[in-house]
């Protein structure tokens, strides 16, 4: 035993099995599971303070978490030995000692989300739960020229659940880009198709979120795509300040925490390994 170090990991899992990332008495959440790890390695309890918190199916790329330890061990000794003792589907990616001045959340200047769907006649199968799905195609030109409505620092109380529990709704984006993959091409159309299944990728970085907010956006985006409004009902909806205004809130099942921005002088990974996989 040492005098306490503050430690950072990077986490990744699949959020389909969990009720989202904060503590709850069933003990169901990936807080709960790591914790639980984290104190069978440390043999004494361990808690962690995250950079943002995720609901019930929805899954993490590159969470940050930090925790302080009187434990004296190498950065890839916390990979190994929590990952010893976590379900296949959440996992350590990286461990790093930082200044007792970092904090997971309070340090961010930023954070990503990325919303993957597929566009399908059919249902998803092998990446059940961990794609959004529709069954008509989208535009995605208007579905960009909505998305410029919320660029910037707005009030963003019509996208906010009722749970919420931010201080305040102004909140700035900085980036949504919007990118198609596969569907339908000259050389993809067939002539026993209408159309073509593809897969859409939204990102979103800003310098925080509320509750539901992206899935709230995206129920939107999409109705947009599908031509049930125009492309400058999304200013409406951002001016009306009414959560009633907006969509309803989309399934989680195709939304991913990218992970949190820090300054490049923590020394922090940006990636995870997890990244690779998604379309």
């Amino acid at each position: 035993m040492g005098p306490a170090m503050r430690i950072a990991l990077g986490v990744s899992y699949n959020g389909q099995a969990y009720n989202g990332w904060q503590s709850q008495p069933s003990g169901n959440t990936v807080q709960d599971h790591l914790e639980a790890a984290l104190g069978r390695f440390a043999t004494q309890p361990v808690s962690t303070l995250c950079a943002g918190r995720t609901d019930t199916g929805v899954h993490g790329l590159m969470q940050v978490v930090h925790f302080d330890t009187p434990l004296q061990r190498a950065p890839f000794s916390w990979v190994r030995g929590t990952n010893t003792f976590l379900p296949p589907d959440i996992a350590v990616q990286w461990a790093q000692p930082v200044p007792e001045a970092f904090h997971a959340r309070a340090s961010a200047v930023a954070r990503r989300y990325a919303y993957v769907l597929l566009q399908s006649p059919v249902r998803p199968s092998v990446d059940a739960g961990r794609v959004g799905w529709v069954y008509h195609p989208l535009d995605g030109d208007a579905m960009r020229a909505a998305a410029a409505h919320l660029l910037g620092e707005h009030d963003f109380t019509s996208f906010r659940a009722s749970a919420c529990q931010a201080k305040t709704p102004i909140k700035t984006l900085h980036r949504i880009a919007i990118t198609q993959r596969g569907g339908d091409t000259a050389e993809s159309a067939t002539p026993h198709t209408d159309w073509m299944p593809c897969y859409w990728r939204f990102e979103f970085e800003g310098n925080a979120f509320l509750h539901h907010m992206i899935r709230n956006i995206m129920g939107c985006l999409i109705a947009i795509g599908q031509g049930q409004q125009p492309p400058d009902w999304m200013r409406a909806v951002r001016d009306a300040r009414s959560r009633d205004a907006a969509a309803p809130t989309f399934s989680p099942d195709g939304l991913y925490f990218l992970g949190p921005m820090y300054d490049a002088a923590w020394g922090l990974p940006s990636r995870t390994a997890a990244y690779d996989w998604l379309p």
